[in-house]
């Protein structure tokens, strides 16, 4: 019997059941489509610097890194938005409709980013053509994660939630990867001008492209069980963002405190780290790109081990090492940071190491706090609260502490954010064993 089957979830020392043909599919699906749509989202992070050279005046410099990095968190802005709307479409309306619904909205902004002319041609309306993708794009992840990890473990078995919800991350994980990638070989193979020119536009094109893919994978697969019996026994709820609100507060504070500290170390280690390097260090950006794939290669291969280890130790303790890894060493990291390939690796590494424990987690624990009929708005919302404020302002906050010699600082931040969620981890019920529906 199956957690998708509405039985309560066993005792620890219980082997989990195995996954049918049906359910690979649908997490295989699931996962590839999530990781295609986070190609798109992650490739505006890996080519800042040159956006902002494309499509604000010349000569600005900072200025116009920092107006870049103010779109991509604007960007996140919207995704608060996307998550309430989105998930209140995904638990009426099912969490198949909900996903097609984001990768297509997220390639075609990808499509309109990659066709849209430099700031030497249009002029104002290059900037603001950027900043309405950007927010399409926002509003799109917005409902991404909720849907996502909602299908992925509805769609797991007995003593198997976390395993099956760590493919959402592997899939975030991949899609950064693949950014990466794509970044690497136009940086690597690519002199300046054609890099500038259209070098950029090409990976944007190709991100594009990979979510027409994603679009059908989440045509093919049905939709989870859990959706089937709640809407079937006539739980479907008018307005979930309503009901999540009343009568489940306690629960999306849990999901915001669970999230402050995971997605502002994710946003620096994973996705901006890179450029920050480049900008604090002089390390060229293809060798902080490389640096970059690597480490995503390690990380996305460990994540699915971590889901079992935490199926069979339970959430709290990964959740917890993972925050006071950051507390401990977040001054070491930052401080150890410098033009070395080596060491940029090892620090970038180290940091990816210790996510683990909270990316392995994430979708799951999330999930185990919401009945299904409300479970897509419940993850959506809270989580993308957080992220907009702590994931979206962490390059620009990163990038503005560097220009006004506050940059010995982050790791205080980083640190003071990793304590926050480490009270929550250490507060909060295990509910590795929590009865499932």
């Amino acid at each position: 019997m199956t957690a998708q089957q509405g039985q309560s979830a066993p005792a620890a020392t219980e082997p989990a059941a195995r996954l049918n043909a049906r359910q690979v599919k649908a997490i295989a699906a699931g996962a590839i489509g999530n990781t295609i749509e986070w190609v798109d989202w992650a490739l505006y992070a890996i080519f800042a610097k040159i956006i902002s050279t494309e499509f604000f005046p010349s000569g600005t410099g900072d200025v116009a890194l920092l107006s870049t990095l103010a779109i991509f968190a604007v960007g996140f802005v919207m995704r608060p938005v996307g998550a309430a709307a989105l998930g209140v479409y995904a638990d009426r309306n099912g969490r198949k409709k909900g996903l097609t619904l984001t990768v297509g909205l997220m390639a075609g902004a990808s499509f309109v980013i990659a066709l849209t002319p430099a700031y030497d041609s249009i002029g104002l309306a290059a900037p603001v053509v950027l900043l309405i993708a950007r927010l399409v794009q926002g509003f799109s992840a917005g409902g991404e994660f909720g849907s996502s990890s909602a299908f992925l473990v509805e769609s797991g078995v007995r003593g198997g939630r976390a395993f099956a919800g760590s493919w959402q991350q592997v899939s975030v994980g991949g899609g950064a990867l693949i950014a990466s990638l794509l970044g690497t070989l136009a940086t690597s193979t690519l002199d300046d001008a054609a890099l500038h020119s259209w070098g950029w536009r090409v990976a944007f094109a190709i991100g594009g492209l990979l979510g027409l893919v994603g679009l059908w994978l989440r045509i093919s697969v049905e939709d989870t069980d859990s959706f089937h019996r709640a809407r079937s026994a006539g739980l479907t709820r008018s307005n979930p963002l309503r009901t999540m609100l009343t009568e489940h507060p306690a629960a999306a504070l849990r999901v915001v405190g669970i999230t402050i500290a995971g997605t502002l170390t994710y946003y620096i280690w994973v996705n901006y780290l890179p450029t920050y390097a480049n900008l604090t260090t002089g390390i060229p950006l293809s060798q902080a790109l490389l640096s970059q794939t690597l480490c995503l290669a390690i990380f996305i291969t460990l994540l699915p081990l971590v889901g079992r280890l935490s199926d069979r130790i339970g959430r709290k303790p990964t959740l917890a090492g993972f925050a006071v890894g950051f507390i401990v060493l977040s001054w070491p990291l930052l401080h150890f940071l410098d033009a070395s390939f080596t060491r940029l690796f090892l620090v970038q590494l180290t940091g990816m190491l210790l996510i683990l424990g909270y990316s392995a987690n994430c979708a799951v624990i999330m999930a185990e706090q919401f009945p299904p009929e409300i479970r897509a708005t419940g993850i959506a919302l809270p989580y993308a609260l957080a992220v907009a404020a702590f994931g979206g302002t962490a390059p620009y906050v990163t990038t503005w502490m560097h220009d006004h010699n506050y940059g010995g600082w982050l790791w205080l931040y980083v640190s003071a954010a990793s304590l926050v969620s480490l009270v929550v981890y250490l507060t909060m019920p295990e509910t590795k064993n929590k009865e499932f529906a």
